[in-house]
């Protein structure tokens, strides 16, 4: 089994649309999606049916005060950097008294809170995190997360998507995972990098694309993943573009190719197509072929 990272470095340079693409080109895949803050391969890839129910995604805690217990100390108050709690006054036939209340969406969950309160009036309850989903589509099986609103470790839940990922792969038999990955270079970027085969790079020629690439290759250099960039949009500067190949070799990277501007992406996705399905026998889907060839090779 050959898992295959598609990541941007930034966003907004092809990577969703290109990963669709490979996963139909596969044919023999499970798709992950691990952009967990802004999942949207689903919208282009349209699951067909559900394998299984959502699963509630746990992690991290927030805290909870029961005013049966709280002294109105104000100790809370004090310590919460976040300005999480507030003293309010509950619903009650005594409007002179005030308990704490914290504020689920604001509370980072250190429990200093806790820590202090001379009451125990504060207890932690493990937070629902975000919900992850088990899908079929036209391609194969997928998986992807979706965090919550305001929600942190979004780096433990792409590692549960891959190895939920992994281990459908495994069980029916398929050769590729491939997976969509967050752009940047945060948490969920490195948690999709960590034992992959293959990263594939889809940039394009601009001072921010080039600025983030190299971050990018560097990061997938630290981990000694081999790096593939494709640089997309190459026509509407091909200075810049140049210049971002010649960098991206400087860096040890493998350059991959080249695709034009192309307005026949915007109007396979908003027809919930792949570039593939809507122009099967246009330029840029024999170039696409042909990428594919070098990555899973």
């Amino acid at each position: 089994m050959k898992q295959i990272l598609v990541i941007s470095g930034k966003g907004g340079t092809g990577k969703t649309t290109m990963t669709a693409a490979l996963g139909e080109l596969a044919g023999d895949a499970v798709l992950a999606d691990c952009d967990v803050d802004a999942a949207d391969l689903y919208l282009l890839v349209q699951p067909e049916s559900q394998r299984r129910q959502p699963e509630d995604f746990y992690s991290g805690y927030k805290f909870a005060v029961d005013p049966s217990w709280c002294s109105a100390c104000g100790r809370c108050v004090d310590v919460c950097r976040f300005q999480a709690i507030t003293m309010e006054h509950p619903k009650s036939d005594r409007p002179e008294w005030k308990v704490a209340k914290i504020d689920p969406i604001a509370c980072e969950g250190c429990g200093c809170c806790a820590d202090v309160c001379p009451t125990e009036a504060i207890a932690a309850e493990q937070a629902l995190a975000g919900k992850i989903y088990h899908e079929n589509t036209r391609f194969g099986p997928m998986v992807y997360g979706k965090l919550g609103i305001a929600e942190s470790n979004s780096g433990k839940m792409v590692s549960t998507i891959r190895k939920y990922a992994a281990e459908l792969a495994e069980q029916e038999g398929k050769r590729y995972v491939i997976i969509d990955g967050s752009p940047g270079i945060g948490c969920p970027v490195i948690a999709s990098l960590s034992g992959v085969d293959v990263a594939v790079m889809v940039t394009e020629p601009t001072c921010s694309g080039l600025h983030d690439l190299e971050r990018i290759i560097k990061l997938c250099n630290h981990f000694r993943i081999p790096a593939l960039v494709l640089l997309n949009k190459f026509d509407i500067n091909e200075e810049m573009g140049n210049k971002l190949i010649s960098r991206a070799k400087e860096l040890g990277a493998e350059i991959l190719g080249t695709l034009p501007f192309e307005k026949r992406f915007v109007e396979a996705t908003s027809e919930g197509k792949t570039v593939l399905e809507y122009a099967p026998d246009s330029e840029i889907s024999k170039k696409i072929e042909h990428f594919w060839k070098q990555i899973s090779s």
